[in-house]
């Protein structure tokens, strides 16, 4: 598939002095950089090299590579070497042929270091969050937003960390007696290859063989937690021996001394000392053979100096690598561990399952009984998971109250989970009975890996949760595509927002007896640019849950405002305008001076403007619901509140907001003439409203019948499409001057 970059100026552009180029750093013997462009459109691979021509990384040019197909890059990279960037294209000869290439590159090449930035001219087809979970990719950017300066960061961030990771494997080889591969979770093997590493150089340094040397660590103050770590010649059998335990009385004083008297030692045989702190201490005997001079001495005290930071770094190293996997406060696996543990029973799936076991409601247990209690809550649960579950099941920490479990079907499962709640846990003396809601994956039925797996679980853990708190859900392939439809839906709403997709239309209010128009409801749209509509009702709870409610709403209220002042330039005076408003942004801090700020700029007066907000919003949170109108009323909104009769409020709460109106539900005016129900809420709203002396207005009025009907009740006002429909802000105009 060809495609031609959106219309980017920046980056066609070639100036005549690049602003990043610096010759004073560029040398003709300098190595460039190699960078292969991987895409199927000649367009993106003329405008990235005009893009960067001149320009240096790190003082050293760039050289560009082509490729036009994945099949052509993979040719390429067998023969290619030292390739630091690949600008990938995703879609190519197959709508995957990218992300495919990307799998080949790491799992078949190998190349690790290699950086990778994938470029879409589709950023709708590979929804970004599931990208870069599922595929080791270091950079993922839309074609037009790399302009000539975005594309420029993006290679030298690339090439900066492809440097670094070069550096860190030419050292490797010399480092890796210092500390083990990222996989060992063993301190002493650790410190013993750094030890034998430290034999071979003290050797090397005193021109000896590698003979008679044993090197012996302190983890405390006691003679029994000294342990001889490396030995060499005659005394390697003495590896991980206590100290105390060596029979050759020679060695064992000498080292006993060195690490008391805490120095070096050169009589009878040379035992240096490597101070480390924090009660740990290090002490090499070596028989030399020889009488030191001065000068030895001197290059074994700068030896030890050095050396004593090597043996503190990796007695770090082997810590910070326990903490890395191991969550220090259960001494269990983290999740960093759970997810090898996981791609290793990939490998024999048949008959293990996953499960997620979330702790319900940890935070109030927090919260009543502080932090401290909270961590014996976790460590109780622990203990009794362990005790239940058996020792076949491998258990880790994922979440600040969640656990991965991992075992056979008949151990994990539901059942198994919820005897282990069934029981109260006695906590410090407290008496608690949890509950914990569980989502559990089949490994032989799903095909995802490692933290894949962790996704699926959770979802069918937050489906569990919707359910019933307490409640188990297996995993299903429908419900893990209703999750990455959801992904892909807020990903094409971020970008519908940020290119002006989403817009306003207006719905008229009228009073019901004369049918004078009183103002209009302001209602988001979305329209994507295959002209297809969204549904509010799908879209506006992912803004809600994502955050991006706050931008959104404050574009809605600003276009309102917008509209009503044009409305009374056109001589509509009294117009009101109707604006919803989420919870998200109601219990935003910044909410109040949002709408100051909107009235500012727009240069319209708040008390044409009415706020709607939810029943089940006004009835919340006291506290905040008063707060937060008391701002509102400062400013001269009106508020009503929407869907009145769909949730449950509480009279006494209702009598101290100070709201206007009271909308009737759509549903209600429906089904007013055709069910009883529907008619005795309909006619309650009213009551209740005029009875608190608010205006009652209801929406969903289609036939002239329910007009008749609504009026006879005591109601005010309505809107619907018997009066009109939402309509632009031009069609509303023309349709008020008619």
């Amino acid at each position: 598939m060809h495609e031609t970059p959106a219309a980017d100026d920046d980056l066609l552009e070639l100036l005549d002095e690049p602003e990043h180029a610096d010759a004073d750093l560029h040398r003709p013997h300098d190595r460039p950089w190699r960078i292969l462009i991987v895409d199927d459109d000649g367009d993106v691979h003329k405008a990235t090299e005009l893009a960067m021509q001149g320009l240096t990384v790190e003082g050293q040019p760039l050289v560009f590579l082509h490729a036009t197909s994945a099949a052509q890059a993979r040719q390429m990279l067998g023969s290619e070497d030292d390739l630091a960037v690949v600008l990938l294209d995703v879609v190519m000869e197959s709508e995957d042929a990218g992300l495919q290439l990307v799998r080949h590159i790491r799992d078949e090449l190998g190349m690790s270091a290699l950086r990778i930035v994938l470029r879409t001219g589709q950023p709708g087809y590979a929804p970004e969050i599931e990208t870069v979970q599922a595929y080791d990719i270091n950079d993922y950017k839309t074609k037009s937003e790399l302009t000539r300066t975005r594309l420029y960061t993006v290679l030298t961030a690339a090439v900066r960390s492809y440097r670094q990771i070069c550096a860190l494997e030419a050292n490797r080889r010399g480092l890796e007696m210092i500390v083990e591969s990222s996989t060992s979770l063993s301190r002493m093997r650790g410190l013993s290859r750094f030890a034998e590493g430290v034999v071979t150089q003290l050797c090397a340094l005193l021109g000896i063989l590698p003979e008679g040397l044993v090197c012996a660590q302190v983890n405390g103050e006691t003679p029994e937690e000294v342990r001889i770590v490396a030995a060499a010649g005659q005394y390697s059998g003495l590896i991980d021996r206590p100290l105390a335990q060596v029979k050759i009385t020679t060695v064992r004083e000498r080292l006993e001394r060195c690490l008391d008297e805490q120095r070096n030692l050169y009589e009878n045989g040379t035992c240096l000392y490597f101070g480390m702190g924090n009660g740990r201490a290090m002490a090499a005997l070596v028989d030399v053979g020889r009488e030191l001079d001065e000068l030895d001495q001197q290059l074994l005290r700068a030896f030890c100096s050095n050396i004593a930071v090597g043996f503190e770094n990796v007695v770090l190293y082997s810590q910070l690598l326990d903490q890395a996997y191991n969550d220090p406060l259960l001494r269990l696996p983290n999740r960093n561990r759970f997810v090898e543990l996981l791609d290793k029973n990939l490998k024999d799936p048949a008959g293990v399952t996953l499960a997620l076991i979330d702790i319900d409601d940890f935070s109030d247990i927090n919260d009543a009984f502080g932090h401290h209690f909270g961590d014996q809550v976790l460590q109780a649960v622990t203990h009794r998971m362990s005790e239940m579950l058996g020792l076949n099941t491998a258990m880790a920490r994922v979440g600040a109250d969640t656990f991965g479990v991992l075992g056979e079907h008949a151990k994990v499962c539901p059942d198994s989970v919820q005897a282990v709640f069934a029981d109260p846990f006695i906590v410090a003396g407290e008496r608690l009975q949890l509950s914990a809601t569980t989502g559990l994956v089949r490994l032989s039925e799903s095909k995802a890996v490692g933290s894949e797996l962790l996704l699926d679980a959770q979802i069918a853990l937050k489906r569990a949760k919707q359910q019933q708190r307490g409640s188990s859900q297996y995993f299903s392939a429908a419900m893990g595509s209703d999750a990455r439809e959801r992904f892909k839906l807020l990903k094409g709403l971020r970008a519908g927002f940020e290119e002006n997709q989403l817009f306003v239309v207006y719905q008229p209010q009228v009073d019901l007896d004369s049918a004078r128009v009183i103002g209009a409801e302001a209602l988001l749209r979305w329209r994507t640019p295959e002209d297809r509509f969204i549904p509010p009702d799908q879209f506006i709870p992912l803004a809600e849950q994502s955050g991006l409610i706050i931008p959104i709403g404050e574009f809605v209220m600003r276009a309102a405002c917008a509209q009503l002042r044009k409305m009374q330039r056109l001589g509509h005076t009294d117009f009101r305008m109707a604006v919803n408003v989420s919870m998200a942004q109601f219990r935003h801090p910044g909410f109040i001076d949002m709408l100051a700020r909107a009235l500012h700029d727009s240069g319209v007066a708040g008390h044409n403007i009415e706020l709607e907000i939810t029943e089940s919003m006004a009835m919340d949170d006291a506290d905040l619901v008063l707060r937060v109108l008391a701002g509102i009323k400062r400013l001269g909104f009106s508020v009503a509140i929407d869907d009145f009769g769909t949730g449950f409020s509480s009279l006494s709460q209702l009598r101290q907001l100070q709201v206007d109106r009271l909308k009737i539900d759509r549903a209600f005016v429906q089904e007013a003439q055709s069910s009883s129900a529907g008619s005795t809420i309909a006619q309650m709203v009213v009551n209740l409203g005029r009875g608190l002396g608010l205006t009652v207005i209801a929406e969903g009025i289609e036939t002239e019948e329910q007009r008749r009907y609504l009026i006879g009740l005591g109601c005010h006002e309505g809107q619907g499409w018997l009066f009109a429909r939402p309509m632009p802000a031009e069609q509303l105009e023309t349709w008020m001057q008619r």
